[in-house]
C-alpha cells in the first residue's frame, strides 16, 4: 500500500505539472491562432525558422481537424488531468471507472499526439514548438497513468506483460520521446546538418 501512495504522489506530480504546462502551450496556440487569423501579416512567436514554425502548423487543416482549434481539447484535457492529479494530492480514493476513464483520455491523447506528428513531419512539413511542447507533457501522462492502472489490476494486460510495462515504464517514455527526435532528425537532416 506504501508503494501505491508513492506512485500516486508521483502521479499527481505528473499530472498537476504536465497538465500546467500542457494548458499552458494550448493557451499560447490560442493566441497564436486568434492573432494569425485576425492579421494574416502576424508572425507568431513560435516561427523560428522554416521547420520550426507554428504558423505554417496552425493555419492548416489539421489543426482544426474537428472543427475547431486542437488547443480547445487541450485545455479542457489538460484541466481534467490537472483536477485528477489534485484529487490524488488531496488524498481521494478514486474509483476504478474514474482511473480507467482517465486511461482512455490519456490514450486519446496520445494517439493524437502520433497522428499530429505524422501531420507535421510528412503533410504539413514543419513543426510547431507549442505543439512539441504538448507532445512532451503528454507522453509521461500516457505512461504514468497507464503504468499505475496495470500495477493496481485496474487494467490488464495479463500478468506478465503488465510487469513489464510497469517496469519499463521510465524506458518507455524515453523511447517514446527518442522515436519523435529521430524522426525528425531524419525527416530534416539536411536542414539540420548544413
Amino acid at each position: 500500500m506504501e508503494n501505491q501512495k508513492v506512485s500516486y504522489r508521483q502521479t499527481a506530480w505528473i499530472l498537476v505539472v504536465g497538465g500546467i504546462i500542457g494548458i499552458f502551450a494550448s493557451i499560447e496556440l490560442i493566441i497564436q491562432k486568434i492573432a494569425v487569423l485576425s492579421n494574416p501579416d502576424f508572425v507568431p512567436n513560435c516561427d523560428i525558422n522554416p521547420v520550426l514554425s507554428c504558423g505554417s502548423v496552425i493555419s492548416t487543416e489539421q489543426a482544426s481537424l474537428f472543427g475547431f482549434p486542437n488547443p480547445v481539447l487541450g485545455v479542457i484535457g489538460f484541466s481534467i488531468v490537472i483536477m485528477f492529479g489534485a484529487l490524488l494530492f488531496a488524498g481521494v480514493e478514486l474509483p476504478r471507472s474514474m482511473w480507467l476513464g482517465l486511461n482512455i483520455g490519456a490514450l486519446a491523447g496520445m494517439v493524437f499526439v502520433i497522428w499530429l506528428v505524422s501531420q507535421s513531419l510528412y503533410v504539413i512539413g514543419a513543426l510547431c514548438p507549442w505543439c512539441m511542447v504538448v507532445w512532451a507533457v503528454t507522453i509521461p501522462i500516457f505512461w504514468q497513468v497507464t503504468t499505475d492502472n496495470l500495477s493496481s489490476e485496474r487494467l490488464s494486460l495479463g500478468k506478465s506483460l503488465s510487469e513489464v510495462i510497469v517496469a519499463l515504464k521510465w524506458i518507455l517514455v524515453a523511447a517514446s520521446y527518442l522515436i519523435i527526435m529521430a524522426l525528425i532528425f531524419v525527416r530534416w537532416q539536411d536542414f539540420w546538418l548544413k
